[in-house]
């Protein structure tokens, strides 16, 4: 359904949300279940768009698979398939982590190459250098990765480029093959760490977990775990620009402050009032105090994340001052820069960076989401500027942020879901 956004902006938004569990922590998770014969258990799991797709997949290898006031059961007893097919794959990029795992439970893969987002190239060469190294052979056929290894062996796997799915995905995979395997220039994000640490609750050997260098043990023998997911850092880290943006007062629950220290960072050089406090951080902004413009560079963890890039965007949209913001992971992730412009933002797009001279305010008009990102960038512009907006194409949002309009209403937003 194209459903949209009836939007009315310009109140500031006050209260306080609770944060939902990581859909990017949840994902590989449950690719990892499949490593286990029995019934694996996963608490605090966003209902979204993403987590119901990765369910289907894993229904298609054979799992049983479900979904329940955040608590997700995946049976991987009965597992005989090792395909993952294009028809799912292609919704969702993340459905790229079962290479790991089939690798791992039948010495054989094949899946399909991946779609999702429209954020530019984004190849699996990684993955798949990843699990060669370890004595996989890789064939690419019309479409699908075949991947099949009668005897993994460890080995060094050097990443050119961090990445947390190819970092995932090698250490899944070396879980069946003899010996150590070394990860060096291995991703250090919270949802590897997570990954790590559920592996290691299910009997995996690895060590340097955190760290950009790791060493996996194998082979290991996985049992079945129940696990908590963390909460989710871009969620959290949304809401708080919308409380900065609106210029409100808005508090998360139950999330990770660690999680988010560089975005924390950058709202207090901007001139917002942060206070943390154990699991809950309330942002705040003077009445009719305008931000300071700050310059952004994307990096991967403790960097900051790309997938806060577009709600910075927007926020620097209405900053008092000339900011430059350059995104060094997706550097064509600048989908929502025209939209912002239909509000009346004035960013120029040079190379991977964006200048922006901050406008004392954006005006309503008609936007269209191209990606989970570039909408909540888009949203929260939305609910900060003055007059009637409508925000297209919404089925984005539902892949990565749960009940998004209700706590957003629940904060004093005026929105509005209309079905089409």
């Amino acid at each position: 359904m194209l459903d949209r956004f009836e939007v009315e902006g310009g109140k500031p938004l006050k209260g306080a949300v609770t944060c939902s569990g990581s859909k990017n922590a949840a994902l590989p998770l449950m690719a990892a279940a499949l490593m286990a014969e029995g019934v694996t258990t996963l608490e605090n799991v966003p209902d979204l768009a993403d987590i119901h797709t990765m369910a289907m997949v894993l229904r298609f290898i054979g799992a049983d698979v479900k979904l329940e006031g955040g608590t997700l059961t995946i049976d991987a007893s009965n597992c005989r398939s090792s395909e993952a097919p294009y028809e799912l794959v292609r919704k969702m990029r993340a459905s790229f982590y079962v290479l790991g795992p089939l690798l791992y439970r039948f010495g054989r893969a094949r899946v399909s190459l991946p779609g999702g987002c429209a954020l530019g190239p984004r190849p699996v060469d990684l993955h798949i250098k990843g699990v060669k190294k370890l004595g996989c052979d890789i064939q690419i056929d019309a479409g699908y990765v075949v991947a099949k290894a009668e005897r993994l062996r460890g080995a060094r796997v050097l990443f050119d480029i961090s990445s947390v799915g190819a970092t995932g995905n090698v250490i899944m995979a070396a879980l069946a093959a003899d010996g150590v395997t070394v990860i060096d220039n291995a991703a250090c994000e919270p949802e590897i760490v997570e990954l790590a640490q559920m592996l290691v609750a299910m009997g995996a050997e690895i060590r340097g977990i955190g760290a950009n260098r790791l060493e996996v043990a194998g082979p290991a023998r996985l049992k079945p775990v129940r696990w908590k997911v963390i909460p989710d850092r871009i969620v959290a880290g949304t809401y708080l620009t919308a409380g900065v943006i609106t210029g409100g007062s808005v508090t998360v629950n139950a999330c990770r402050p660690d999680h988010l220290t560089m975005l924390l960072d950058k709202l207090d050089e901007a001139g917002a009032h942060v206070a943390i406090a154990g699991n809950s951080v309330t942002v705040s902004v003077e009445a009719d105090k305008r931000l300071k413009a700050v310059d952004v560079t994307t990096a991967v963890y403790p960097g900051f994340p790309t997938d806060l890039q577009a709600p910075w965007t927007a926020l620097m949209a209405l900053a008092d001052g000339t900011s430059i913001i350059t995104d060094t992971i997706y550097p064509e992730r600048f989908s929502h820069v025209p939209e912002l412009s239909r509000l009346g933002a004035k960013i120029q797009k040079e190379l991977n960076s964006i200048h922006i001279e901050g406008v004392p305010r954006l005006t309503g008009a008609s936007v269209m989401c191209s990606d989970i990102r570039a909408g909540a960038g888009l949203v929260l512009a939305t609910i900060a500027a003055q007059g009637r907006s409508d925000v297209l194409r919404v089925y984005h949002m539902d892949r990565g942020y749960e009940r998004l309009e209700q706590n957003l209403t629940s904060l004093g937003a005026k929105l509005n879901r209309v079905r089409e």
